[in-house]
């Protein structure tokens, strides 16, 4: 696995959304290229200034609608520009010392994809019949294609994984664009993919980029037997990032005790990618309901094990909640200013009332930096409440302690051997922690 990734910690951009094209084809045609994907380069001088550096691009291929439905995995989108705005964009980040990830869908395909429409016009005799999932039981020309698709979304369809000519798809794919300059790739929807095709296709992928690195999006099933048989290097942590917002929006730490306790047991066969804000979910400002609580889940995330990532936006504060409708991602995906605010200022639908949540991002992210050992060290639960906790995070060699109080008092935690404060706010007298009401903190020897 390449070694990089122990410093890595990652800006999510919805690259579509990002830069204010519509994911609605009736509102905008294709057919122009638009050179959007500048107003991401703009904003690698706020990255940096934040004290992350990687950046992990949402969907950049040619596609129908929302980035998910691709149509050319060889073609950077027109809706934000092509390969030379693709190499721009890499070259600036790489400038700055920035990783860049990009966004696999090699589960699906729009079902306006070139390969799909010939095997509806010529059927089981077209060339690119080996790629899909199709019943051609009562097939006649000019019937429907019964192609599978998938979780039901009529417009994404299934490739067929026990294929060769898609594992070969996927290997040319993710090869073409490891040699145009990225660094890695998150696999969309892995939990629907069967390991043994990843463990097929991703040697292949490493033979020539040895140094890449592979998560996969997976959001339930056993993330260690998944990683162990299909060679990937990481797993998004859905349950951990349940585990905070929910245990913060519930005071209910136990659940978020839990959740850490399962986060420790991963760390036997994997490191996984952490986040507490993604494209798919509810902004965490929102989420957890009490704006004050924001910087207590950044505190966890980034003192944590596992490869952090931080939902551009969610350094603002700005609030969102998904909706389980047509169009129910938009506000989680929205449109960003040319360039980043001046100064102290805000972006547009932030939480005014959380004036801190951007000054915790860049104290916890740079002493995240500072600690680089985090990535992969175990953390132990030393107190629980329902509205405080205490966890110690720790190796043979150095140790940090975050701590949490929910409530509209102050709180006093065990120090855990701590003696400094490194971050936050709190008080220390005889081995405890004095902290004030809704106030964290992260201690140190």
């Amino acid at each position: 696995m390449a070694l990089w990734v122990d410093h890595a910690m990652w800006w999510h951009v919805y690259p579509l959304g990002f830069v204010g094209a519509s994911v609605r084809p009736e509102h905008e045609t294709t057919d122009a290229v638009h050179h959007r994907l500048g107003r991401i380069e703009r904003w690698l001088d706020h990255v940096v200034d934040l004290g992350l550096n990687g950046l992990a691009l949402g969907p950049v291929f040619t596609s129908s609608t929302h980035g998910y439905d691709t149509t050319d995995h060889f073609e950077i989108d027109p809706r934000l520009g092509d390969d030379a705005d693709f190499d721009r964009l890499v070259a600036a980040s790489h400038e700055r010392g920035v990783r860049v990830l990009l966004d696999g869908v090699f589960n699906h395909v729009g079902r306006a994809h070139p390969s799909f429409r010939l095997l509806e016009e010529r059927g089981p005799e077209a060339s690119t019949a080996a790629l899909f999932r199709v019943d051609w039981s009562g097939w006649k020309p000019g019937s429907p294609v019964h192609a599978d698709v998938f979780e039901g979304h009529d417009a994404l369809v299934a490739l067929d994984h026990s294929s060769a000519a898609v594992e070969q798809l996927v290997v040319d794919v993710m090869t073409h664009w490891l040699d145009r300059g990225a660094d890695g790739w998150r696999l969309d929807a892995a939990y629907a993919v069967d390991p043994a095709f990843w463990a097929r296709v991703l040697p292949r992928v490493r033979a020539q980029h040895p140094d890449a690195w592979i998560t996969g999006e997976v959001i339930h099933g056993d993330a260690a037997a998944i990683v162990e048989q299909s060679t990937m290097d990481s797993l998004t942590q859905y349950e951990l990032w349940q585990g905070i917002w929910h245990g913060l929006a519930d005071a209910n730490l136990f659940e978020t005790k839990h959740a850490i306790e399962r986060n420790n047991a991963l760390l036997a066969t994997f490191v996984p990618t952490t986040f507490i804000g993604n494209h798919d979910v509810s902004r965490i400002a929102s989420a957890v309901g009490d704006a004050r609580h924001v910087p207590h889940a950044v505190a966890l995330l980034m003192t944590l094990a596992g490869t952090p990532m931080v939902y551009a936006g969610d350094e603002y504060g700005l609030r969102a909640v998904k909706e389980e409708r047509v169009g129910g991602d938009d506000a989680v995906r929205p449109e960003f200013p040319e360039e980043p605010p001046a100064g102290d200022a805000s972006l547009p639908g932030a939480e005014s009332d959380a004036p801190g949540v951007f000054a915790a991002h860049r104290e916890l992210i740079a002493l995240r930096r500072r600690h680089a050992w985090l990535h992969s060290a175990r953390s132990d639960v030393v107190h629980v409440e329902n509205t405080a906790l205490a966890v110690r995070t720790a190796t043979d060699f150095d140790a940090l302690v975050t701590l949490l109080n929910l409530a509209d008092e102050p709180a006093s935690l065990p120090a855990a051997d701590a003696t400094t404060v490194l971050a936050g706010s709190a008080t220390l007298a005889n081995g405890r922690a004095e902290l004030p009401p809704h106030g964290w903190a992260v201690l140190g020897r």
